[in-house]
């Protein structure tokens, strides 16, 4: 167990606290409830853009970075289509550097037109090299477009296109900071060499008097059930043709997620997963070959991504993955390949807890979901599961008519 205290301010930031008295360093990590699944068609990618934006000057911070740095501390960020996460790691001694950065951000960000356009150059500069000019790598928007008919999801956290970066106006930008970056919409970790009272006592001296609106969550579009196979052909100049197969899965929390999760982890994960042994190492058609899920907060997908061998076709290989599928569907699962994952959890689980940024992120996580004792629960249920509870499991989501394929087609040289 991993020991923690949990406090509300009145405004409603929770702040967590994890101390950790082997450690010389502190790590800050205030995940923010917001990801792209709260944006609006048409204006996508503002979560992420946000991202960017935070890292520029507040009214009392000229430059975020260098300050930091001048405490001797470190920072970074990411964007999933849940949260947005910023963490920094720095002397305990300087801990309340940390503090007054953040809150200044969070209060009173400088979003004028040149950090605005500065910004808004880096991000579409970063979407053209990382979506536009890769081989494959606009995969994801293709294949959520294709998945999802209605729920945010449908698109990158990164944006589902160009023109929604170029057109954010001002207003567009100050109404997603007003809406989401507020006190009862975060939850502030802080862990290391570090005492809780005074961790609650220097959140409430930099925290605490920040408001926080009454903002009505918005209810966010669901999904009807799929009706049907769905499949997409795109032909690119790419080394090889590549397979993208997906399936609806529960979102996390419901009956049906550890399943999946477990299932992709039979199938997918390492060298001597079924898919590695049957389709890399003794077939032909693939070179490489994984399965994973989203692990979404609302429904996401169940994963089988894999790159062909040189001549072979994404659906000759997809009717190799199938055969494999069908076969896990109707042999059942041995108690020893199962414990064998469940040992491969626990070692991830074990490594993970050595680095003092993985607990305070995980601690994060978990509150966001409801309680950081789910992050607990759900590895003990996990390893409860049993054969047959996963082939059941499979059996339900990996059905045909609930796929969707895209087919990534390299042209003819």
């Amino acid at each position: 167990m991993l020991p923690y205290k949990r406090y509300f301010l009145d405004n409603g930031l929770e702040v967590i606290t994890h101390e950790d008295r082997q450690s010389q360093i502190a790590v800050f990590n205030l995940l923010y409830k917001v990801g792209s699944r709260f944006e609006k068609p048409g204006k996508t990618g503002l979560a992420h853009f946000f991202e960017h934006l935070m890292f520029g000057s507040s009214a009392n911070v000229p430059e975020f970075d260098r300050a930091l740095e001048r405490a001797g501390g470190s920072c970074n960020a990411f964007t999933s289509p849940d949260i947005t996460n910023y963490y920094m790691t720095l002397p305990a001694s300087n801990l309340e550097t940390a503090f007054w950065l953040e809150s200044d951000r969070m209060l009173q960000l400088s979003l004028n037109h040149k950090t605005i356009e500065t910004q808004r150059k880096v991000v579409i500069e970063e979407y053209k090299q990382r979506y536009l000019n890769q081989p494959y790598g606009d995969i994801w928007h293709h294949l959520r477009h294709l998945a999802f008919d209605v729920h945010p999801y449908r698109w990158p956290t990164i944006g589902e296109n160009l023109s929604d970066i170029e057109g954010y106006t001002p207003e567009d930008i100050w109404d997603f900071y007003k809406t989401h970056y507020y006190p009862s919409n975060a939850i502030l970790v802080v862990a290391g060499n570090v005492n809780s009272q005074e961790i609650l006592r220097l959140a409430e001296k930099w925290f605490g008097p920040i408001p926080s609106p009454h903002i009505p969550k918005e209810i966010i579009p669901r999904d009807a059930p799929q009706a049907g196979k769905r499949v997409k052909e795109i032909q690119a100049k790419v080394p090889t043709d590549a397979l993208y197969k997906v399936f609806k899965m529960p979102a996390r929390g419901e009956e049906g997620y550890l399943e999946a999760d477990l299932i992709t982890d039979l199938l997918g994960f390492g060298k001597s997963s079924i898919l590695e042994q049957s389709l890399v190492r003794k077939g032909n058609d693939f070179a490489s070959i994984g399965a994973y899920i989203t692990g979404s907060v609302d429904p996401g997908l169940l994963v089988f991504s894999g790159k062909m061998s040189h001549g072979v076709t994404s659906y000759k290989a997809e009717q190799a993955l199938n055969e494999v599928i069908e076969q896990f569907l109707n042999q059942g699962i041995s108690t020893h390949q199962l414990q064998k994952i469940k040992n491969q959890s626990e070692a991830i689980k074990s490594y993970e807890s050595i680095q003092l940024l993985n607990r305070a992120m995980n601690l994060a996580y978990f509150a966001h979901l409801g309680d950081p004792e789910l992050y607990w629960e759900e590895f003990e249920k996990k390893s409860e599961i049993g054969p047959q509870q996963i082939q059941s499991w499979a059996k339900r989501l990996l059905c045909e008519d609930q796929s969707s394929v895209i087919h990534y087609q390299s042209l003819p040289k």
